[in-house]
Parts: C-alpha cells; sequence; structure tokens
C-alpha cells in the first residue's frame, strides 16, 4: 500500500507546518528511501528562525522547504545499483552527509567533494525546496530520500538514535581540530566555543595526544565547559570573567603559548587577536571555523610560523572518525544528546538550541513523530 511521510516544512523564518507528502513507489534504481530514526539540529538551521542573509542564501530562498541534514535511519527501499555503490541493504542503519555532489567535477574527484555545486546551485539535505521532486530533502520528516550522489555512511546498529545523530557535527570538530589544525601528540590547543563542534574538537584533540587542551566560553556556557573537562579539557575559562585570558593561557602553557586554536564561537570578539597573542612560536594553526565579523590588524602580527585557516564543513575520513568515537561508548553522549522534539514541535527546538527558551542543550534532535 502506498505510504505518506508526515514533516516539518518551513515556510519562511519562524514558520514551520506539519505536512503530509506522498513517498514514492517507484524510485530509480541508483537511489533509496529512507526511514528517519532521528535527525540533529545544526547551528546552521537556525536560519529557519530569522532568515540568512546576503549570499549564504542560496538554497534557503527557494521556498518552502524540509530542513534538516543531520540525517540518520534505516533503508527503507532502495535500488538494485544503489545497493551495489553503496554496500548495504534494506534494513541497513546509516547516517547521510549535507551534500549532494554531482560526482564529476574537479572537486568531487579529490576530497574537497564539499565544494561541489550542481544544477545551477547545490543540493543539499535541508535546503531543496518542496517543488524539487520527490520533496522528502530533509530530516524533519518521517522518510527522505537518498539520491544517487549522496554520501552514505553506515552506522553502527547498537547506537542510540539520539546519540548517533551527533555524527556530524562531531565531525565538523575532528575536521577542524585534526585535519586543519593538525594538532598532535604533545601539542597544546585552545577552542574558543564550547557548542558541538568545539566539544568534539575536544575529543579530537584528546585522541591525537594533545597535552593541553584549554576551552572557553562565555558564563551561560558553564554546562558546555563542564562536558568539556569530561571529554578530557585539562582547563576551561570563562570568556566572561576573564575578558583578555591571554596571560591566563600563557600561564597554563608554561609560556610557551599553544600550537592550535579553533574559534567556533559563532561571533566572538577580540577573540583571533587573542589566538594571535598565545601562538607558540614554532607552530600555530589558527583555524577560523566559526569566527563571525572579526578583523585583524596584519602589521601587529609576530615573527612567528601562524597559519590563518578557514575551515569548510569535514570529509569523508573525519564523518568516519565521528562515528567511531561515538560507537566506542567511551564518551558521555547522555551529556551531549541533551534534548528531543517530536515534528510538531521544531520551532520549539530551534527555540532551545537557540538559546530563547532557557535550557541547557548542546545536541538536540528532531524525532520522526508527529506529537
Amino acid at each position: 500500500m502506498p505510504i505518506s511521510s508526515f514533516a516539518a516544512v518551513n515556510l519562511g523564518p519562524g514558520a514551520f507546518e506539519v505536512r503530509e507528502f506522498p513517498v514514492p513507489d517507484d524510485i530509480p534504481g541508483d537511489a533509496a528511501l529512507l526511514q528517519v530514526e532521528a535527525c540533529g539540529i545544526c547551528g546552521s538551521d537556525l536560519s529557519g528562525l530569522h532568515g540568512r542573509a546576503g549570499g549564504e542564501e542560496r538554497v534557503f530562498s527557494r521556498g518552502p522547504h524540509i530542513m534538516g541534514h543531520e540525517n540518520l535511519g534505516i533503508i527503507y527501499r532502495i535500488g538494485r545499483k544503489a545497493a551495489e555503490r553503496w554496500k548495504v541493504k534494506e534494513g541497513d542503519r546509516v547516517c547521510l552527509e549535507e551534500y549532494v555532489p554531482c560526482g564529476a567535477c574537479a572537486y568531487c574527484r579529490s576530497d574537497d567533494y564539499r565544494f561541489c555545486g550542481t544544477r545551477g546551485g547545490e543540493i543539499r539535505y535541508g535546503g531543496a525546496p518542496v517543488s524539487l521532486w520527490p520533496a522528502l530533502w530533509g530530516g524533519y520528516s518521517q522518510y527522505l530520500y537518498v539520491h544517487p550522489n549522496a554520501i552514505v555512511h553506515k552506522m553502527p546498529s547498537h547506537i542510540l538514535a539520539t546519540h548517533a545523530a551527533a555524527f556530524l557535527p562531531f565531525s565538523n570538530g575532528v575536521e577542524w581540530a585534526y585535519e586543519y589544525g593538525d594538532v598532535r601528540l604533545g601539542e597544546s590547543i585552545w577552542v574558543q566555543g564550547p557548542g558541538q563542534q568545539g566539544l568534539a574538537a575536544v575529543i579530537a584533540a584528546k585522541a591525537a595526544g594533545a597535552g593541553c587542551i584549554i576551552v572557553s566560553g562565555l558564563t551561560q556556557d558553564k554546562r558546555r565547559l563542564d562536558v568539556a573537562q569530561l571529554l578530557g579539557a585539562d582547563h576551561t575559562l570563562d570568556a566572561d570573567a576573564h575578558p583578555d585570558p591571554v596571560q591566563q593561557i600563557l600561564d597554563w602553557t608554561g609560556g610557551e603559548g599553544v600550537n592550535v586554536v579553533v574559534n567556533v564561537t559563532g561571533g566572538g570578539k577580540g577573540c583571533v587577536d587573542q589566538a594571535v597573542a598565545v601562538a607558540h612560536k614554532r607552530k600555530c594553526n589558527i583555524v577560523l571555523a566559526a569566527a563571525g565579523r572579526e578583523t585583524l590588524d596584519l602589521s601587529t602580527l609576530p615573527r612567528k610560523k601562524i597559519a590563518l585557516i578557514t575551515a569548510n564543513g569535514h570529509s569523508y575520513r573525519s564523518v568516519e572518525l565521528a562515528i567511531q568515537f561515538i560507537a566506542s561508548g567511551r564518551l558521555p553522549m547522555d551529556q551531549i544528546a541533551t534534548h528531543t522534539f517530536p515534528l510538531s514541535r521544531a520551532l520549539e527546538a530551534l527555540e532551545t538550541l537557540a538559546g530563547i527558551r532557557p535550557s541547557d542543550a548542546i545536541h538536540v534532535s528532531i524525532m520522526p513523530t508527529v506529537n
């Protein structure tokens, strides 16, 4: 019998409506359908509250769409070619990256498929309009279309769905601390911002053998800073109480400074200048993953080996590593996966993550139930 899928459709800033969509009986032989188990909410999803401005509008300006790109679920239906390509079958548990690359350009022939642009603009999960067949392009839904060019990862079945749904923010933290930041055994790292990605950067730095891990946040981030310590941070710092933390960080590192800085503040003030001030003279990779609108006077740069690196998304390898970290059972995932909401409360879920509704939320998931 034909089935349908309920989904929370974003109609515009702060406007959601639960709609019912047909689940296609026929899908291409190189595609699949996913029965969603959970969809994590990313910080970029907060565009569903207030929209986006300037050149970032892209897919978000195409009209009503089903949000959600941290997608986890069970293969409900799959074509023969897709099963052969992804090495999965119906009933297998998988997760999807947000990218739908073309698979043929120079970017896609490298590890940088995340930079691919297709069909006159990017198709990404959580952003494509419902007018694009078959409408099911976001995880705030009960079913999801798996495009032939989707990036699919197997997910172990023993992990709780709400824990597994954190795979993408974790992969970002791994990418930014380990791949971009190149944190190494015995080195020091300062993570500016204890959100989902910042905490994942702590996980990656600890696994890489960092000798000193420092995490800073605001007074309102106390619980997140406590979780950072559970994950292996050696020192945490309240930036509200220490607006100029340079001397404190130099003290913690014996005057040597740090080898890596990961900025995931989302709009800190003076954080880049502070990162330069505590840079180790032999090497410091300053990774600007979410630095906000900061400025830097290049004439103030010291005679140190400093690299300023703009970070973009994640790689296939970092997603696989993130899955391994979550699957290990060694992380306090109950302290990280803090909130779940049904489809009908998508707006409340976003407001909770944004801090509009008071909470200690870290990672929030939408579950595939209507109420």
